[in-house]
């Protein structure tokens, strides 16, 4: 049977979220993760639901994009599929042709995993790579140490918390309470938490959330962030272990997290907390 590319809707986001957890493995290349459409969900189901492609063969998906921002698709596959030469091309024209409500024109940026056929169709087309990104892994295998500060679990009565100092962290963020309670409200969510990082004068100094895959599967840190007037104290350190511990209780095989490599600030403190440094990845991008 052909390939269709779909558009889930709200409700099939419950299908490519169980797909998305299914794909998660030890050892796989960075991909997009549940966690990652979890974190989108912030901006509420109905926009998600506009955000997520599918590619699917005989009912059966094979592919599962996300449009992140203007004309960046973050698009993983199943892995069996991964080499695929039919879903390849297919996965080549939709991406390429505007008219099919992917990508528009101009330029664009597509992340896949690393080794899937759709990179190499890609390049043949004259696509290139863009700045490289850090993928880091930490294993689970054993316990975690105590992170050395007061960790929070943040519930709906502490939104605010969580919100403020994700404000904080990032220049530009427009995050807030309703934001979170959206997230919140998100399929991804059941299997998440949101953690602050308090000093030793209460004040809430770092943030993270994590996503849970399962049992047995990587999760996601996504994002972290230290308040811009509590850097420098080993705060981010701290809280990545305690995302690490927090992944850790919810069942999870490792811990895992991408960053730009162009910041090497990001890249040292999630090494301090005991993740390992695997090799860059870059996204594809198409210009003008």
């Amino acid at each position: 049977m052909a390939i269709v590319l779909g558009k889930p809707g709200v409700g099939g986001l419950i299908q490519a979220v169980g797909v998305l957890r299914e794909w998660q493995y030890d050892g796989a290349p960075m991909q997009l993760h549940p966690g990652d459409l979890g974190w989108f969900w912030r901006s509420g189901a109905e926009a998600t639901a506009a955000a997520v492609r599918t590619w699917s063969q005989d009912g059966l998906i094979l592919a599962v994009g996300l449009l992140d921002g203007p004309g960046l698709l973050r698009l993983t596959i199943a892995p069996e599929a991964q080499r695929n030469e039919e879903l390849a091309q297919r996965l080549v024209e939709d991406v390429t042709d505007p008219e099919r409500g992917v990508l528009p024109r101009g330029k664009v940026n597509i992340e896949s995993p690393m080794g899937a056929l759709i990179q190499d169709l890609l390049f043949e087309q004259g696509w290139n790579t863009d700045e490289p990104w850090t993928p880091l892994r930490r294993d689970l295998a054993e316990p975690v140490k105590d992170p050395g500060v007061r960790i929070g679990v943040i519930g709906p009565e502490r939104a605010h918390v969580f919100a403020a100092v994700h404000r904080a962290a990032w220049d530009g963020s427009t995050f807030t309470d309703e934001r979170w309670h959206a997230m919140a409200a998100g399929l991804p969510y059941a299997d998440a938490r949101c953690l602050v990082a308090y000093d030793d004068r209460d004040n809430a100094v770092a943030a993270v959330t994590v996503w849970s895959a399962g049992p047995c599967r990587p999760g996601l840190l996504e994002p972290m962030g230290v308040h811009r007037e509590h850097r420098r104290h080993g705060y981010g350190k701290a809280i990545t272990v305690a995302a690490a511990a927090a992944l850790q209780e919810l069942g999870s095989s490792s811990a895992i997290v991408c960053t730009p490599s162009s910041n090497p600030g990001a890249v040292a403190t999630y090494k301090s907390a005991g993740f390992q440094q695997r090799p860059e990845v870059r996204d594809q991008y198409r210009d003008v």
